[in-house]
């Protein structure tokens, strides 16, 4: 059954406004919302150039390219990240965003010609609208085309439509897309994410002992995916490391979170060339993600 969806402000955080992705230079982010559907497409767009890393944590999955983005992998650059919804269903938007770089002359040259590199992630969105509301390649190109350096729209529009949380406890709720970034001096990391967990904000007086554990009923319907970028200088190992502080930023925010029907994933983005301490940007970054998270789920 479809949830309400309230009208969605962002909260003022510890250390003023929540800033967005887009606060990295040369990130731009397009949204494709499906609002009858409760479904969509998130595009982020790097730029040329960009490193990127990720790791994905939980049981459940749903990814595209994940496995290029390892450090050991030949491919250093990413072209889109592309976040959805609609499940499995949901990948087909990276072919979309794949035309559309392609258009573009972007991609890894071959010597049959430059073959984009689009990363993917999707939620499980399938049950809160349209069940056959999916999706698709043309709604990848179409958040591709639409992305622009900000502002950032954030709540219930693009991958997080038709997102949810709340499962752990029995009340669920709707999520969405939040954004945040965190500043010392020059560094900016910055971090856009779609919260759609099994668990909810943390909360250490609520008592997990009437929680409605996944199998006490079945498959859940969860996921919580995302992109981090900075402007520092990072190698792939600096990214993967920036992404694994992300997941703890996630830790921090939602409870529990990791389980297996989650299938939380994250991109990191290494889009400039200031010289940061790696620790100091994964610092950074954690604090973005439970902001972000925070943004969409305090509200």
């Amino acid at each position: 059954m479809p949830h309400p969806r309230p009208e969605r402000v962002l909260p003022e955080l510890s250390g003023g406004a929540p800033g967005s992705l887009a606060d990295v230079a040369g990130i731009r982010v397009g949204h494709v919302t499906d609002a009858v559907g409760r479904t969509g497409v998130t595009a982020v767009l790097p730029p040329a150039g960009a490193v990127a890393s990720g790791e994905v944590r939980g049981g459940a999955p749903g990814t595209r390219e994940f496995e290029l983005l390892a450090p050991e992998r030949m491919v250093e650059h990413v072209d889109a990240v592309i976040l959805a919804g609609g499940s499995a269903f949901g990948l087909a938007a990276c072919d979309g965003a794949m035309r559309w770089c392609e258009e573009r002359g972007l991609g890894v040259s071959t010597p049959a010609g430059r073959v984009p590199i689009v990363v993917g992630a999707v939620i499980f969105d399938l049950a809160e609208g349209d069940a056959a509301a999916r999706p698709d390649a043309a709604a990848g190109y179409a958040a591709c085309a639409a992305a622009a350096p900000g502002p950032v729209a954030t709540g219930a529009v693009g991958a997080g439509t038709g997102a949810t949380v709340g499962h752990v406890h029995g009340a669920v709720r709707p999520g969405g897309v939040g954004s945040a970034s965190v500043a010392e001096g020059d560094l900016v990391v910055g971090a856009l994410i779609v919260v759609n967990a099994f668990g909810d904000l943390h909360d250490r007086d609520r008592s997990l002992g009437e929680a409605r554990w996944p199998e006490t009923f079945g498959p859940s319907t969860n996921t919580t995916i995302g992109v981090l970028a900075t402007n520092a200088r990072l190698d792939k190992t600096g990214c993967l490391l920036l992404a694994q502080s992300g997941h703890g930023g996630l830790a921090r925010a939602i409870e529990p979170s990791h389980t297996q029907v989650d299938g939380d994933a994250l991109v990191a983005l290494s889009c400039g060339d200031l010289d940061a301490p790696v620790e100091q940007v994964r610092a950074l970054g954690a604090r973005a993600v439970h902001d972000a998270i925070v943004g969409v789920l305090a509200c």
